[in-house]
């Protein structure tokens, strides 16, 4: 069976909140690791949001 396209990620706040959002994008043409700055609402500010494994 093929390997699906889209993955679902995790991207986790790099402000040891442990906020996450979950969203999903394509392995095959983003092979490099998500950065995103997002808001993170326990913080209080946008910051930078790294991608980790869904466990």
């Amino acid at each position: 069976m093929a390997k699906a396209a889209n993955i679902k990620i995790k991207l986790l706040s790099t402000a040891d909140t442990g906020y996450f959002y979950v969203t999903s994008k394509n392995s095959r043409t983003k092979t490099d690791k998500m950065v995103m700055r997002k808001y993170d609402p326990v913080a209080k500010k946008h910051v930078e949001f790294k991608e980790s494994k869904i466990k």
